[in-house]
């Protein structure tokens, strides 16, 4: 699960042309987004727009803001079971605008950071 992601695509109408929406003035490409940072968000709640939000969820049980920064990621299978998560992903759903994300390595000499994402428009992959 990633602790990392990036946000890079610089074209800016791109963007919103894809979303059908408008940018906070504040966007700028971003390679290295961590927990607790703000993030670019699609949300439909009141017609479909974009909101800068704080990277982490906070249950509506938890006595401590901070524990925002561990609830970062969620296990798809465990989703709707999980106390921390199973009222917000019914009611408060968002996609986090992302073009990549980072996985750890384990080598010899500590962890590498692993880039992965998909290929830009014309480019391909080849084995």
């Amino acid at each position: 699960m990633c602790g990392r992601f990036s946000l890079t695509r610089g074209d800016r109408e791109d963007l919103e042309e894809e979303f059908g929406v408008s940018l906070p003035k504040q966007y700028r490409p971003r390679y290295n987004i961590a927990p607790t940072q703000e993030v670019f968000v699609l949300l439909d709640d009141r017609g479909r727009h974009i909101e800068v939000l704080r990277w982490g969820l906070i249950p509506l049980w938890a006595k401590d803001p901070k524990i925002g920064q561990k609830l970062i990621n969620a296990r798809a299978e465990t989703l709707f079971e999980k106390p921390s998560f199973r009222s917000a992903v019914r009611a408060r759903r968002c996609l986090v605008l992302a073009d990549g994300f980072y996985e750890w390595r384990k080598m010899e000499k500590g962890k590498t950071p692993m880039y992965i994402s998909s290929c830009p428009k014309g480019y391909t992959v080849s084995g």
